[in-house]
């Protein structure tokens, strides 16, 4: 990406081991994410590319030779950061604070929309996916096991922080491919009720599938109104704020219920936000939520696609070779995609 509504396709030279924790990984399957439209609106124009992408699957090509858990031609997910998943914060199921870890998207490590992909922290940050050969594989198998590299369990990881059980009210701010695998995995954790809040039919029409019992189309003041009457004037025990921008955050904290649990993942655009009297202090409400740690929850997850209990790979609805990565851009900003695969 050279800068905002800016990208391109290019060939460059083939990544390498550069230390010996490092394995290259052949892709099967890239996706572009909501959170590459963020660069995609504002980044500066400049002279040299940012390379792009942090979600893939893939088959393993070279291990450097410190590399044990893992070996040429293993099917693999790679989640979207890297991590050594041993320092003291990924032990205790934080690996987006990894001390040695890091992100992709960036000169140094590079971006996984690409062919070739060098993979830091091997060991840590690559997961086997058991008896799956991606040469035969169904599509939607490989769908589902490409939406474990992030946004499912990105919005698994919002239902996780913001403490959904049964019982408890869920609303879910947002009807992106995040906010639509909160919806699946807040059922999956026992909700007895799920509010989506979004307005495109073909997307909340997914999540009612998945489990939503109720949408809610009205954005700002109104769909608070809405989300309190739906709740009999007491509003929900959960939010799950898959947006980033402050009108969803101040249409989540109008929602929540005293003592709720405000749970963020999108990406928030802004330095600061509201969390006086007016908004969570007065509430009680406990605020969560941030970059999910996908690695502590890969395996479970791949377990689940393989035995058919998820189907997370839904969200894809379009597919596309790399070479059209920049209308899978322009199609995923233009609402005309919910989220786009790349093919390889």
């Amino acid at each position: 990406m050279y800068g905002a509504g800016d990208v391109r396709v290019e060939t460059v030279p083939d990544p390498v081991i550069q230390h010996p924790t490092d394995a290259i990984v052949r892709t099967v399957r890239a996706c572009i994410c909501g959170s590459d439209l963020h660069p995609y609106h504002s980044m500066p124009h400049g002279a040299h590319g940012t390379p792009m992408g942090h979600e893939l699957i893939g088959i393993v090509e070279e291990v450097g030779s410190e590399v044990v858990t893992v070996k040429p031609g293993d099917f693999v997910v790679a989640p979207f950061a890297f991590q050594d998943n041993t320092c003291a914060f990924c032990r205790e199921g934080f690996q987006t604070a990894c001390v040695h870890g890091g992100w992709y998207g960036n000169p140094e490590v590079g971006g996984l929309q690409a062919e070739l992909a060098r993979i830091p922290l091997a060991d840590g940050s690559l997961v086997t996916v058991p008896g799956v050969d991606p040469s035969g594989a169904d599509a939607s198998l490989l769908a589902s096991l490409l939406a474990l590299s992030d946004v499912y369990l990105t919005g698994y990881h919002a239902a996780f922080m913001g403490r959904v059980e049964p019982g408890k009210t869920v609303t879910v701010v947002g009807d992106g491919a995040v906010g639509l695998s909160a919806v699946l995995a807040s059922r999956r954790l026992g909700a007895e009720r799920i509010i989506l809040m979004g307005r495109h039919a073909a997307r909340t029409d997914l999540g009612v599938e998945w489990g939503a019992t109720d949408v809610v189309a009205e954005r700002g003041d109104e769909g608070v109104a809405k989300v309190l009457e739906l709740t009999g004037g007491e509003g929900s025990h959960v939010v799950l704020e898959a947006v980033g921008l402050m009108p969803a955050y101040e249409q989540s904290y109008g929602i929540l219920r005293p003592g709720g649990v405000l749970s963020r993942v999108g990406v928030p655009q802004y330095e600061s936000a509201p969390i006086g009297f007016g908004s969570l202090f007065g509430k009680n409400a406990t605020l969560t939520g941030g970059p999910a740690p996908v690695r502590a929850y890969l395996e479970p997850a791949i377990a689940q696609v393989l035995a058919g209990e998820i189907d997370p790979g839904r969200v894809f609805d379009r597919v596309i070779g790399i070479d059209e990565a920049p209308a899978g851009y322009a199609a995923m900003d233009a609402r005309e995609s919910l989220k786009t695969m790349i093919r390889f």
